[in-house]
């Protein structure tokens, strides 16, 4: 005669996941007040980093459609700390560079401001600069007419100007009338124009831009440029930047500035991520606040289902399988909110977007993060209560019938 032997009762994966969902199946309210603490901060996290990669996609798609070719060449230094003029040789010498394919340019008017009349006290400048400009400027920074007509071949001669996007902000001039005039340089100019926004050149936003004939017939400019614009071919663009200093002003490359515009909006672009910590810590301190409500509730629960917990122990139930039901209970909760956040914040993302004009850029990071972040919460949250609820002993739980 054998002795009959009794083996341990292994939770099913079904009894399980029927068990960790009682719970919260008994009280909804409780455990929805409970998740919610985590899908705010998982909200928070997925739409920080979404609408932050978002928006970089965002940028940099639009500086790969203005052109990563256009390149600057700008007055630099001398030797004594002056600013170091360039000849008025540059741009045809610049044209001449092998992979060049457009060069305008350019030209500061010292001493001459821009004012909506001469009534305007003179220290009101609104940070606007008059500029002398070549005639095929347009193109090659990226931007286009947006009111009236630019500058032509009649117009440079007389004292006729253009505005850029935020110059005629700054005037308070939003459309061109017949005979629209502003003050410039001590002279009346009629308005032609107001531009687009330069994305790339956002120097020429604040311009009133003027002919150079007209600049030097009017405004006493010596007809030195002091910005030379030019697009280069895309596989030539770093040969020409090696060579545009010297060949602007042989006497004094020192003196040249040279700079790629495209380049500054991909660091600024990457710059804006650095914010994002501090967004990432309020999503971070939403979790811990989550948690915390996720480890109250699982305690509160333990102590309502004595009851249950003393007669599952008196029907055969392990330690370990009540460990188990309210630790998966709680990871359960966690997850939920995970779910629950990350929608959230792919929806607000989506939202953003799509108002700014952007493409929905999601991270793998950001969601898988947040159902990481969400699992390991209740993971820790109901450790502590399921451990409490194991240690019942049948008796000591039965006491509470």
């Amino acid at each position: 005669m054998t002795a009959a032997t009794l083996s341990r009762r292994r939770l099913q994966l079904s009894d399980l996941a029927r068990l960790s969902s009682v719970g919260l199946r008994t009280r909804k309210l409780r455990a929805g007040l409970s998740a919610l603490g985590i899908a705010i901060g998982v909200a928070a996290i997925v739409a920080v980093l979404g609408l932050s990669a978002s928006a970089q996609a965002g940028l940099l798609n639009e500086i790969n459609q203005l052109g990563t070719n256009l390149l600057t060449v700008s007055n630099g230094q001398s030797f004594t700390g002056g600013t170091a003029e360039l000849p008025t040789t540059a741009p045809a010498m610049i044209g001449r560079i092998s992979g060049v394919q457009q060069v305008e340019t350019t030209g500061a008017v010292s001493g001459a401001n821009a004012y909506r009349n001469p009534y305007i006290p003179s220290g009101n400048t609104n940070a606007l600069t008059v500029q002398a400009a070549s005639l095929d400027l347009l193109p090659v920074v990226a931007t286009s007419v947006a009111e009236g007509r630019y500058l032509n071949a009649a117009t440079a001669q007389e004292p006729v100007a253009v505005l850029g996007a935020a110059a005629a902000q700054r005037l308070g001039i939003d459309r061109i009338y017949p005979g629209e005039r502003i003050w410039v340089g001590g002279q009346w100019f009629y308005v032609a124009g107001i531009l687009r926004p330069a994305v790339l050149v956002p120097a020429i936003d604040s311009s009133v831009l003027v002919g150079y004939p007209a600049a030097e017939k009017y405004l006493g400019f010596d007809g030195h440029p002091s910005t030379v614009y030019l697009r280069a071919q895309n596989d030539r663009v770093n040969a020409v930047d090696d060579l545009l200093a010297a060949t602007a002003n042989p006497q004094n490359p020192s003196g040249v500035n040279v700079s790629q515009p495209s380049s500054a909006l991909v660091a600024e672009a990457e710059a804006k991520g650095a914010l994002n910590s501090l967004f990432l810590g309020l999503g971070a301190v939403a979790l811990l606040v989550g948690a915390v409500g996720v480890a109250n509730i699982m305690i509160i629960s333990v102590l309502e289902r004595r009851s249950e917990i003393g007669l599952r122990r008196a029907l055969g139930a392990t330690k370990s399988h009540i460990r188990t039901q309210f630790l998966s209970e709680a990871v359960l909760l966690g997850l939920l909110g995970g779910a629950v956040g990350v929608a959230l914040g792919v929806v607000s993302t989506a939202v953003y977007a799509y108002t700014k004009g952007w493409a929905t850029v999601i991270p793998t990071e950001a969601w898988a993060g947040g159902f990481a972040a969400s699992l390991v919460i209740g993971a820790v949250a109901g450790l502590m209560p399921a451990l409490r609820a194991a240690r019942m002993s049948p008796t000591q739980a039965l006491w509470s019938i």
